[in-house]
């Protein structure tokens, strides 16, 4: 999912439960504009990195411990992350959203773009 800097859903993708998040971060950030992006240590990989760079946009990601190169991070713009965890905090209200009652993949999909529609016109 993408948020914006107010923590307002802008896009999601659903993605299989056996697949890492980063799989579809390049397809999120396609067209998108920002000044930075900001994400957790699972995001930590070059090739989103170059991705993000070609935005003209800042990563803002902190380095897996195993990464042989550390590259340092705003720490101060990081203390915003929380934000898309806020907006995923405020569809878990929707029970639906966090027990996830549908058993198709379209079913679900369109009730979360319902329950983010409803996020924005508060």
């Amino acid at each position: 999912m993408l948020a914006d800097a107010f923590g307002r859903p802008l896009c999601f993708r659903i993605t299989p439960g056996q697949a890492s998040d980063i799989t579809a971060a390049p397809d999120l950030l396609e067209g998108q504009k920002a000044g930075a992006v900001l994400a957790d240590k699972a995001y930590d990989s070059n090739d989103l990195r170059r991705r993000i760079a070609a935005m003209k946009a800042d990563a803002v990601i902190p380095s897996k411990r195993n990464r042989k190169a550390f590259i340092p991070h705003d720490t101060a713009i990081y203390k915003h992350r929380n934000r898309i965890e806020r907006c995923f905090g405020r569809l878990k209200h929707f029970r639906r959203f966090a027990t996830r009652y549908d058993r198709r993949t379209a079913h679900f999909k369109g009730f979360v773009h319902l329950a983010q529609a409803m996020i924005w016109l508060r």
